[in-house]
């Protein structure tokens, strides 16, 4: 009997029940065909992350398509005020000194007095910061216009102008307090405020994205705008705060009629702006790692994503149902057919034919597809493989084939085998890639702790921290505190927690520490003092928008500014507002997911205390069962949603003609794979997750107790590699807490963990020795956590800091010589103060003598 007789299906199917019927190759076919089918259901994405979407998209997610008709009206008030400077020319014909004497009296006309006559103004304004729509004939021209105007707005002050007009719009009360008395609110009470934060928008936007044709005075005001919108120009504290205290004040239910989609969109993008997007913050940690003199980053984790493919979704319930009761039913009519055939008449003793046949399976089983196996492993995951063999059929375990042997019959069985057949030739194996993507990373405490268990074993003591010493520890440990050494990996926040140790225990010694006036520093001091009502109100607006969430009556509108005065009559105008209204919400999530990401990146790079209180913040807000929540529905179809309207979409909407729309073309939406916007947030809220629970146990102990494993596992349809990644890394913190009968039956995600996912050298994550040892005590961990990063803020931003070391003065001259601060006006009227408080006042001089 040779090995190429056998084929592949029967030999794997051998330990299984069968029925004595005899195999249809059809019904084999039709399994791997179904097998196939399965894993191609979901295709791959051709998506690629970034900062943002191009400069298109970002610019049509800015309006409502309940905002359309008011792109006419700002042309109207440009061309009804241009007619008297122009003299019948176009914009586009003006040279540069005309255009800079337009503008120059538009920003004259913005300081009058009459509300309605600065609206007029400032909608002049937003059209020329849309591209003079009107006069061009393409899209490029109207982005080209576009910047040019910009540039030309930025240049002539337009910017600081704005920013009085929305202080102005912020502070009043009697626009919040008759939007607090209405019963519904609509797109007119907001009118003047989303004609600001656009005209800010676009130039925010436009002024960030670089390109290569751009002229060396854009390229000096681009710096010149970053810098001022990081610093501390506007009201003492950088610009992004008074879009916090719109977010904030808005939650509070103090100025519901705030469009809060472009007040997101815009904090979203200064803090891109101003601290810089992922790109950039590789940089800062390349260059933060060289200053502490730690050596490079093993790779560039940026590009280590990019190059990942997906891997294949693990099959569904459904799909592992199916496919068991087929494969049942092929496994038992193949398997009794092999019985009848060692039954019949056959000129080999019926113990050689088993023998051979045991080697064969043990030959064979390795050229089985590695999907079929996962396959196996994954379709009965309430009983294990011994269960499944005590099931087996009298008569089927008497014939011996289950590879458990006759004692009687060992002597025969145990000769030594004949040479193994010839193999298949390497073609038809399974591919597995050449090399891990990442390089493994040790901490220096794994380090420590692998050698203070080593020495409790070898010697009978420890060492403390010391892992340099290795007398009295055999040689294999030498050998693997030597590769441990190989892939030490020290994090910057591991030396910043060092370093603010030291300075905790040393207050005197070690002095005032240095710290670098950086955006980000800049940023964090003005939030320090309102931090955990900044994050609640971002929560609050993630949850109003996150799609699995149902509408309650005291929940947030988040519809001011889509909503139209008159509401929808016709299906047609209800289905487009429902399109409207389901984009809304995407964008603001969009917004509010790559907002927090940054935050915590920047936060985490400039002081790890910093990232960990925003964190802190974060959990304590209810922030992981919320992401939780929000994965918790159909992943894919959130994915591929078609919530846009193309032809509506700017700039397309003001140079094209405008077709006429009908439920079909509505329904059918656009023919794209995915919805790039969903599918950024998706990643963006899975890295905030990954940030949240990293080396975090009682965290990680929150992703178990909340059941966040079958969620997740669930987002592994989504055939994208980055999205996978972050999954992947989710579900590995938590496989040691999910039970050996978890990981028996999901052996296809821990083979994708083990090829996609960083490893830690003495990582026991697929085992779980460590689930009894480490009790989960969520509040003395957070609680600890809480006084380093107290003691963090007293020590560098008190004012009154170390008050207790502070040395006392008692030198009666140096005392009275010291200058004293006195405020402007005393200067003037120190006379006046000299007669009132000294000179008519009488001085009791015996009363000095007289003891106390």
């Amino acid at each position: 009997m040779q090995a190429e007789d056998m084929e592949v299906p029967i030999i794997n199917n051998l330990n299984d029940n069968g029925d004595r019927q005899r195999p249809k190759g059809k019904d084999v076919f039709k399994d791997q065909q179904k097998e196939s089918e399965s894993s191609m259901e979901s295709p791959n994405l051709e998506f690629e992350y970034g900062d943002t979407d191009t400069l298109t998209a970002e610019l049509s997610e800015l309006y409502s398509y309940t905002e359309e008709p008011e792109f006419a009206l700002n042309r109207d008030y440009f061309e009804e005020d241009f007619r008297s400077h122009a003299r019948g020319k176009r914009w586009i014909e003006l040279t540069l000194d005309e255009q800079r004497a337009y503008v120059m009296s538009l920003l004259d006309a913005l300081e009058v007095t009459d509300r309605d006559k600065r609206l007029k103004v400032a909608r002049a304004i937003l059209y020329l910061a849309q591209g003079v729509f009107d006069e061009c004939d393409t899209e490029v021209d109207v982005l080209h216009w576009s910047r040019h105007n910009v540039f030309l707005l930025y240049d002539m002050g337009i910017f600081t102008a704005l920013l009085e007009l929305l202080s102005m719009e912020i502070d009043n009360n009697q626009a919040c307090s008759s939007a607090v008395r209405k019963p519904a609110i609509s797109l007119a009470d907001s009118t003047e405020l989303r004609v600001l934060l656009s005209i800010m928008y676009l130039m925010v936007e436009t002024v960030r994205v670089q390109t290569e044709d751009d002229r060396p005075e854009w390229r000096a005001a681009r710096e010149a705008f970053k810098n001022e919108l990081g610093s501390p120009l506007y009201n003492g504290e950088p610009f992004a705060l008074l879009l916090f205290t719109m977010v904030t004040k808005f939650c509070s239910m103090n100025a519901p009629h705030f469009p809060m989609k472009k007040v997101l969109l815009l904090l979203w993008k200064t803090i891109l702006f101003t601290l810089g997007g992922f790109e950039e913050l590789q940089e800062m940690k390349v260059r933060g790692r060289e200053r502490l003199n730690l050596p490079p980053l093993p790779e560039d984790s940026i590009k280590v994503v990019r190059a990942m493919r997906a891997a294949s979704p693990p099959a569904s319930a459904m799909e592992l149902i199916e496919q068991q009761q087929q494969q049942k039913r092929g496994r038992r009519s193949r398997r009794s057919a092999f019985v009848d055939s060692l039954e019949g008449d056959s000129p080999f003793p019926k113990k050689q034919l088993q023998s051979e046949c045991s080697q064969l399976c043990t030959v064979q089983l390795p050229l089985v597809k590695q999907d079929s196996l996962d396959t196996y492993n994954e379709r009965d995951p309430f009983k294990n493989d011994d269960a499944r063999d005590e099931e087996e059929d009298p008569e089927d375990t008497d014939s011996g084939i289950e590879g458990e042997v006759d004692p009687l019959d060992r002597d025969v069985i145990i000769q030594p085998p004949p040479p193994p057949p010839p193999l298949r030739p390497p073609t038809e194996r399974v591919n597995f890639p050449k090399g891990l993507p990442w390089a493994p990373k040790v901490r220096e405490k794994d380090i420590e702790h692998f050698l203070e268990t080593s020495r409790n074993k070898f010697i009978g003591f420890t060492l403390g921290n010391d892992i340099e010493t290795l007398v009295g520890l055999p040689r294999p440990i030498h050998e693997s505190v030597k590769t441990l050494k190989q892939h030490k990996y020290v994090s910057i926040a591991e030396v910043q927690i060092k370093r603010e140790d030291e300075l905790q225990q040393c207050p005197l010694t070690l002095g005032e520490e240095e710290v670098e006036e950086t955006p980000t520093e800049m940023l964090y001091l003005g939030m320090l003092p309102n931090l955990s009502q900044y994050v609640i109100a971002l929560l609050k607006l993630l949850l109003a928008a996150a799609p699995t969430s149902k509408a309650k009556t005291d929940s947030i509108n988040i519809l001011a500014d889509v909503l139209p005065e008159e509401m929808p009559i016709t299906v047609l105008q209800s289905m487009k507002l429902g399109i409207d209204v389901n984009r809304h919400k995407e964008i603001i999530v969009k917004a509010i997911s790559a907002l927090l990401l940054l935050l915590l990146k920047h936060f985490k790079l400039n002081h790890v205390y910093q990232f960990e209180i925003v964190s802190q913040h974060l959990v304590f807000a209810n922030c992981i069962p919320l992401i939780l929540k929000f994965f918790n529905q159909n992943i894919m179809s959130y994915i591929s949603a078609k919530n846009s309207i193309c032809v509506l979409d700017f700039p397309h909407c003001v140079v094209h003609e405008m077709p006429e729309l009908t439920a079909e073309s509505l329904e059918a939406g656009d023919s794209n794979q995915f919805c790039w916007r969903n599918l950024f947030s998706c990643i963006n809220l899975l890295r905030i997750l990954n940030k949240l629970t990293k080396w975090k146990h009682s965290r990680t102990m929150m992703l178990v107790v909340f059941k966040s494993a079958p969620i997740l596992k669930r987002a592994l349809k989504v055939k994208q590699a980055m999205m996978q990644l972050y999954v992947l890394k989710l579900l590995k913190i938590q496989t040691k807490y999910l039970g050996r009968q978890w990981r028996k039956s999901n052996m296809k995600t821990m083979s994708a963990i083990y090829q996609k996912v960083r490893h830690r050298l003495n990582d026991d994550w697929a085992y779980g020795n460590d689930i009894d040892a480490r009790p989960w005590d969520f509040q003395a961990e957070e609680c600890a956590l809480r006084e380093s990063i107290e003691k963090f803020n007293s020590r560098r931003y008190d004012k009154n800091k170390n008050g207790d070391f502070t040395p006392v003065d008692n030198c009666l001259q140096s005392v009275l010589g010291q200058r004293v601060e006195l405020p402007e006006d005393f200067h003037y009227s120190y006379e006046m103060w000299l007669e009132r408080e000294v000179f008519s006042q009488p001085i009791q001089w015996e009363g000095l003598l007289q003891n106390p």
